[in-house]
Formats: C-alpha cells, structure tokens, sequence
C-alpha cells in the first residue's frame, strides 16, 4: 500500500464511494470542500497496489494540477521524483523523460493531449485516469480524446470522474457519462445522509439594493434604442418579440440566420445586420447598467465612441438618446453616483473585517473592468485587496500568468491580505482554506458557476454567502434561473444514475456475485459490496479461472486474419490545435507530427491537403496571400488539395461574389480542387478517406521530401525578385514583366519603378536603397 493512512481518517462516504467505485469507471458527484481528491487517492493506492502501472490525473489548470501534485507527495509513501506535474512550460523532451520516469502525474489535458497526438507518451500503462472538473468532459474539450484513448489502449483501464456540478442539462450530462466512459454514478448533496455531519454551516444572505432615478432614466433610454433595433429583426421573424427582455441568446442567433440568408443569396436581409449588431451591443450596455454600475457603462460607451470601423457603433452614439445618455452618466460621475452595489459590499467586507480582522473575503464579478473598481475602492478605505483574473490579456489589461496566479493565491492562503477580487477563473479549484465570507457581485444564470461559486466557503469552517441583486433587473432573473437550474441537475443527474444501474446487468455477462476478477476484466467487473474491510485491504492473488462456460463466450474485440496496413498522415504541428488530428487518431490513422513548409497534411507523396477555416480563407484574400500559397502548395505536390472549413458566406463584410471569384480562379486557373467541409470532424474524414485511397488502394508511399522539387528559369526569377524589400510574388511577376529581365528591374530608376502598380514613392526609395547602399560586412556592423 502507498497511501499513509496514519495521515488520514476517510469518512464513511468517501470509503463506500471507494468501494464502488475502485473496479468500476465511476463519476462522482460531491459538494467542493467534502474531499473529493481523498476518494481518488484511496482508488489511485488500490489501483497501484493491485495493478502497478502510473496514475494519471487530469485538472484544467496548472495551479490546479500543481496543487494535486503536492496533495499525493504528502500522502503517498513514493520517492518525490516519482510523482511529477506536466505542463506545457516544459520543453517535449523533458515531458516525455517525466513521464516515463513517474508513477503519479498530474497535469493539464492540452498537454497530455498533445503529447499523445505527437507519440511521445502511451496510456497503455495507466491503472487510473483522474478526470477533475469533469463537467468539461463536453464537446471537443481534451478529456473527451484523452478519455477515449485511455478506454482504447490501457490494459486496466478505470476512469474516476470528479465533479460538484455537472450541469443543469440532462443531454449534457449523458454526454459526460458516454465520453469518459462511466458505468456508475455516486452523487451526494449537502442534505445526503452520509454526508450531512461533515458539511460546515453555510449562512445565506440576499442583498437587493434599489437603483438610483438616473439608473432608470438611462435604463429607459437604453431600452428604448433596444426595442427600436429590435423591430426589424421581428418583422422579419428572426427573432420572436422585440421586447427588450428578449434573451441574448436569441439575439445573437439572429444573427446567424441573418448569415445564412446571405448565404443562400439574399441580400436583403443582410442589410438587417446593423439593427443586429446595434441590439447585441444595447444588450450589454444594459446589462452593465444593472448588474454593475454607470462606470461600467461609461467605459463601454467609451469604447463604442472609439470604435471607428463598426457602423453599428457610430450610429449608436450619435443617436439623439444616446447623448443624453451620456449627458447623464457626465452628471452622475460629477455627483458621485454610482452602483448600490459597491456600497453595501465596502460595508460588507468592513463589518466582516471589524468582527474578525484576519478573515478571508472573495468577491466574485464577471467583469475584469467592475474586479479593478472593487479593488481600488477597498484600497481607498486600507483594506488590502488584490484581483485574480485569468491569463488572456484583454487591451491594455494584461492578463495574470499562472506563476502570478499561484503567488497570489498562495499569498492570499497566508492572510498577507485580506480581500481576493476574482473572475470566472476563480470559481474553480481555489483551494484557500478558511475562507469566511464570499460575495457575489452579482448573480450568474448558470447552476455550475454557483455552485463552484459558493463552494469556496465552508471548505474547513462556518462561512457565509452573500448575493448583491439590483431589484427588478436581470440580476433577479439570473438568481433564479441558476436556483432552477441547480434543482434540475440534481434530479437529472439521479436520474441518469438510475439508468445506468438498470442498464448495468444487461450489460455484464458475468453473474452479480462476482466481486474478484481477473486483471484482463477488473475494469468491467459489478460486484456487489458485502464490507468496506475488504475494499481497504486488497486481497491476494487474484483468480485466473474462468467460470465453466465462459470460454465459449464470444471474444469483445474482432479477431483480424491478417493484420490491416496501418494509415499513416503527417500532420503540420501548428495543426495540434484545430482538433483535426484527433479525429483522424480516432478514425484509426497513425497521425505523424512534424513541422511542414508546405501543406497541413500529407497523405501521399503526391498529396499535400491544406486547410483552411472559413475566415482564414476569407482573410487571404483580403490580404492576397491566397494565391501565393496555392502556387506553393502546387508547386510542391502533384495532387493538391484545399479544404475550406466552416460557412463561408456572411461571415465576414465581403461580396459573395468576391469569394466565389477567389474559388473559381483556384480551381480553374491553377486546376488545384476545393472541398467544403462542414467542421473538423468532417474535414478529417476526407483526410483519412484520401490516405486510404493512396496507401491501401494506390499503394503509394507517404513520405516527406527532403528536397524540392527543382525550380523552373522563371521561378528563380522571381524568387530573386521578391527578395527586395515589400515585394511579394504578385509584385515580382508585375516588375518581371514590366521591366523584361531582372537585369532591368534593378537597374531601374526610382521614376521607372513607380510606373509599376502597386510601387508608391517610398517603396521605390527602398528598394533603391537596398540596391544602391554600399555593403557593410556583418562582422563589421
């Protein structure tokens, strides 16, 4: 055994949900602070102890994984550097050295993903895979692959899923239990019998404060200017109402259907866009209104004034209603008015701090912008405050790195202040012990974020919540959808559990009885628990025999004569992120990562495939790129191909026409075809349909050149060309053939240079220049 049980008393649900689950590929269901990571350490002892091999435990951020890592090097009697952290700071070939070199990893699934995807590591020898947060195990988020992978390739798997929350929607969370592969649900709520003595008193406090008269006139201005937009849009049944408190969902799918129509050729719905556009953004300024404040609001307007490209924006703000809008956020900044809000939470924390002077306090917003103000507010009056955001940068805001958010974190955990200012990024995995007081600034609609929310409180001691709510605004409407939505998950997620139970002896081929199994089935084995002792100390030898019958059984996997040639696709790595090579992994494709000059994929040596997304189509042919890669890609390939990925049409401001010109001029002037692909999974399929047909039917080889293929005189040419400053191919074709030789072109006069198109009076300075200048030897420089 290596858990050091004189470290630990395990409560009695922890042992029964160990006990279930430590054969059985399980999602767990518990409250934060309730030790979810005890259960997975109790599983990870039995697993290794029965069946060697590593443990793998997944979290969605570094610090996250960082802090699992020290939970196991504290509680597991293993040599220090057995237990490791992967993440991507460090380089691939010290991830691979860790990883063969450790029995406990913790790390983040981007990292492992990728490093599955490019070869360096197997799953093979994983007894247990930890998935934290499971909640995330959706779409094409990295459990999801990883997930598979593990089922596919460990020769013992067992997945342990872990979460407080797993989502309101009953599809969504079939989606979790079908992705990782879970047989059994054990789920408990503060209330469950076992679990009640061990949950910290947990007081609730609802805030609702009254919004000053200039709130309302803005908010009826605003309101106003929404309704109008939205007019249009309902007379063209996009959306079903024009009253302004129609969702933002729907709003934003308007403009969805808004492309759509475009795209089948009617333009004149497009010119709906705007009213879109300008309803979208008159939806968040009133949300910022409500939910935090006139200086919220003020910087966005800010924003939208700055904003000089977006017509929506300009047409906004010199709208008569706006300026007095304006005029009136002016007069309340003079007066000193702003949101309730920020009052009662200063009061808040102050009461909180006067009763206990070293207490912890987070505050939750959803706003970078609101999480400054709170912070410089709680500053002015000496109480020691610091934001904790996330690491994108958003403008001039730049974002926190996940070192700094450690420190700070840690920093916090060791009362060197009191007050932790905290986005989304926040609400899950802070472990800080002791935390007395959490804040909602205000409501969010979604049952995961608060209960995640709320769970950072009540972790080791009594702790309080508070929910600020502006009366009659969408901060009420969000309370008690996320209130709904919370009762839902639970009865939904009950209910899947029940589904599985009753699928469960439909399913297994051996009888109930069985608790032992033989290595080869531990993962499938449904025994019925007859006492905790037995599941705290592994038995012996387990049985190898077979009970009579079971050998007529049919096998669970096809037996092949001949062993099928194996696909192989060499995949650029810049392409690791687009979610391509997981699919083709998953089709069965050996997928070979390397980093390619031309092409994204390569199935043959006469089939190079480049994929673009619709945008980034788009983008190269604004920026006339497209067809400077298709000379590529066609020089270097016999057989070319592009893949265009996504709705192409409506997604950005430019004629249709323009983009089936660009189509047309690839495939008939430069004879390279175009597919259309609806998203990544599809876009795989053709890539693993297309190897299939060169290597198995055509039987040709896949293999990178390692030189290219010879150029012609008037490549060279060019090529020499394009080697002065701001010359691209296109340009180098103009001076070739203005100019006849390259001899002429550089002896060309600025005068004669500017006779090209595309040459002003600097570009022909410079390239004079880079002709003319005397050579100065680098060493020399």
């Amino acid at each position: 055994m290596y858990l050091r049980r004189d470290l630990i008393e395990p409560r009695v649900y922890q042992e029964v949900i160990y006990a279930r689950c430590k054969e059985t590929s399980c999602l767990v269901v518990l409250p934060t602070g309730l030790g979810k990571t005890l259960i997975a350490m109790l599983i990870a002892d039995y697993r290794l102890s029965r069946y060697g091999g590593k443990i793998l435990m997944l979290a969605p951020t570094k610090p996250l994984a960082i802090q699992h890592a020290e939970s196991f090097r504290r509680l597991f009697n293993l040599p220090q550097e057995k237990i490791n952290v992967l993440t991507g700071e460090l380089s691939p070939e010290k991830r691979r050295r860790v990883w063969e070199e450790s029995v406990i990893i913790t790390a983040t699934p981007q990292t492992v993903e990728n490093d599955i995807l490019t070869g360096r590591i197997s799953l093979e020898d994983v007894s247990l895979l930890v998935i934290d947060e499971a909640h995330r195990a959706v779409g094409g988020y990295s459990y999801v692959f990883i997930a598979r992978e593990y089922l596919k390739t460990a020769r013992h798997p067992l997945v342990l899923g872990l979460t407080a929350s797993p989502g309101s929607d009953a599809d969504k969370i079939r989606e979790i239990v079908e992705n990782l592969g879970i047989e059994h649900v054990e789920v408990r709520t503060e209330a469950s019998p076992d679990v009640k003595p061990y949950v910290q008193k947990m007081s609730f406090e609802w805030v609702k404060v009254e919004l000053p008269e200039i709130y309302k006139e803005v908010r009826r201005l605003l309101r106003e200017m929404l309704k109008e937009s939205l007019k249009p849009l309902a007379q063209f049944k996009l959306v079903s109402t024009y009253s302004p408190d129609i969702s933002k969902r729907e709003v934003l799918q308007a403009g969805s259907k808004i492309n759509q129509e475009v795209a089948r050729g009617n333009y004149e719905i497009g010119r709906l866009r705007l009213h879109q556009a300008k309803a979208v953004k008159l939806q968040h300024a009133i949300e910022l209104l409500e939910t935090q404040g006139l200086t919220a609001l003020r910087t966005y307007l800010r924003k939208l004034r700055e904003d000089k490209r977006a017509k929506s924006s300009k047409q906004l703000m010199e709208d008569p209603r706006m300026r007095k809008v304006v005029y009136l956020l002016v007069q309340a900044k003079e007066s000193g008015v702003d949101h309730p809000k920020m009052e009662r939470l200063k009061e808040l924390v102050k009461r909180q701090l006067e009763r206990k002077p070293d207490s912890k306090v987070i505050v939750f917003t959803n706003y970078r912008d609101t999480g400054r103000r709170i912070v410089e507010e709680l500053e002015a009056m000496g109480i020691a405050a610091e934001r904790f955001i996330g690491q994108a940068s958003r403008g001039k805001d730049k974002g926190m790195s996940q070192k700094k958010q450690k420190e700070v974190l840690d920093r916090f955990s060791r009362a060197e202040f009191n007050v932790l200012v905290a986005t989304s990024v926040g609400e899950e995995g802070l472990d800080v012990p002791e935390v007395d007081l959490v804040v909602f600034y205000e409501p969010v609609p979604s049952a995961i974020r608060s209960i995640q929310r709320r769970g950072r409180t009540g972790r080791h001691r009594p702790g309080k919540v508070v929910i600020l709510m502006a009366r009659g605004t969408r901060d009420e409407a969000y309370y008690w959808s996320s209130k709904r939505k919370e009762k839902g998950m639970f009865d939904a997620i009950r209910a899947i559990a029940r589904e599985l139970e009753r699928a469960r002896p439909r399913e297994r081929s051996e009888p109930a009885e069985i608790v032992e199994k033989t290595p080869e089935r531990a993962g499938m084995s449904r025994g019925k628990i007859t006492s905790l002792d037995a599941f705290l100390k592994p038995k012996g030898a387990p049985k190898t025999e077979e009970k009579s019958g079971a050998s007529e059984k049919p096998p669970r996997k096809g037996v092949f004569v001949k062993k099928p040639r194996v696909i192989v696709v060499y995949a650029d790595s810049r392409e690791l992120r687009s979610g391509v090579p997981k699919h083709l992994r998953e089709l069965g494709a050996e997928v070979e990562v390397r980093t390619l000059d031309v092409a994204d994929y390569v199935v043959s040596e006469d089939v190079g495939i480049e994929r673009k997304s619709a945008n980034d189509f788009i983008q190269s042919i604004i920026d006339g790129r497209l067809f400077d890669q298709v000379e590529r890609l066609k020089r270097a390939y016999a057989k070319p191909v592009i893949i265009i990925e996504g709705e192409l049409y409506g997604v950005r401001n430019i004629h249709p026409n323009a983009i089936r010109g660009a189509i047309a001029a690839v495939t008939l002037d430069w004879g390279v075809p175009i597919l259309f692909s609806s998203g990544t999974e599809e876009t795989a399929q053709f890539i693993y349909l297309m190897a299939k047909r060169e290597q198995e039917e055509r039987k040709k080889e896949v293999r990178l050149r390692s030189e290219k293929k010879a150029l012609t005189l008037a490549e060279r040419q060019r090529l020499i060309v394009e080697g002065l400053p701001n010359v691209s191919a296109t340009l180098a074709k103009r001076l070739l053939a203005h100019f006849g030789n390259v001899e002429r072109v550089f002896t060309a006069t600025e005068e004669e240079l500017k006779e090209v198109e595309g040459i002003g009076p600097k570009k022909a300075r410079e390239i004079r220049k880079v002709i003319t200048a005397p050579y100065v030897g680098e060493d020399k420089i």
